[in-house]
């Protein structure tokens, strides 16, 4: 038997219980199941959709974890290319196996009964990656290719990070930052921020108690690319409030 985890709204919670998780997802060939990870030995990779799906999904996210007949058919690979398909328990062996298993996921090909549903429990929010493994901290492609029609923001992100247009100036992305009415927005003016050092952290000190801890670890990310000694003692004050990425 393999374990596996499922992200779902936090308000599915009771219904996954009492009636298991239909297989309501379809790829790209048209089959229907249910999109998870298998439980590995890091609690971040096991959970590692988390960030990117709260860009789509409203409200928090609940880790539903399902136990599986090894034999079960599934499909595992990364998101970005042609899956394999395997069994359950050979597609959580591979993962396992894998020293980096950022991207990839697997499509269990039916639903998931509410016998084979083990547990639903809250997770941190802010676990993972978002926008693509490996792009925390840098600001996000606006191509066609990476910013398809339908991303959410995706208009707001083209004006900010279009590669046709000129870069930003500082006195720029800071009025984007003042400006910045959600915090998606404050995310991006301080990506930009971060893509070059400069001075005036003192700027960006009124940040460091925001409510929202994706925030904070975007403006330490942001404040390794300040110089000086005010730089490095706001990013070592933000770092220690930090959660653990790895708790449970």
């Amino acid at each position: 038997m393999a374990d596996f985890v499922h992200l779902t709204p936090e308000r599915n919670a009771a219904r996954v219980v009492r009636s298991g998780i239909a297989a309501r997802s379809r790829r790209l060939n048209g089959e229907r199941g249910v999109y998870c990870m298998p439980v590995l030995p890091s609690f971040v990779q096991t959970h590692q959709w988390a960030r990117e799906l709260r860009r789509w999904q409203p409200g928090p996210l609940a880790a539903v974890q399902f136990r599986l007949p090894d034999h079960t058919p599934v499909t595992v690979g990364r998101y970005t290319a042609e899956p394999q398909h395997l069994s359950a328990a050979q597609a959580a062996a591979l993962l396992r196996g894998m020293p980096d298993s950022s991207g990839q996921e697997v499509f269990v090909l039916r639903a998931v009964t509410a016998q084979e549903v083990r547990h639903v429990r809250a997770i941190p929010q802010g676990i993972g990656w978002r926008y693509l493994p490996g792009a925390h901290g840098t600001a996000p492609c606006a191509c066609p290719v990476c910013l398809q029609p339908g991303t959410p923001g995706a208009a707001r992100i083209r004006r900010r990070f279009s590669r046709d247009d000129r870069r930003p100036t500082k006195p720029e992305l800071m009025r984007q930052l003042r400006d910045a009415t959600t915090d998606d927005e404050i995310i991006l003016a301080l990506m930009a921020l971060g893509t070059r050092s400069r001075g005036d952290s003192h700027e960006l000190a009124y940040l460091a108690d925001h409510p929202d801890p994706d925030v904070r670890e975007v403006l330490a990310d942001a404040l390794a690319a300040y110089r000086g000694r005010p730089a490095r003692e706001l990013r070592t004050r933000i770092l220690a409030g930090l959660p653990p990425a790895d708790a449970s």
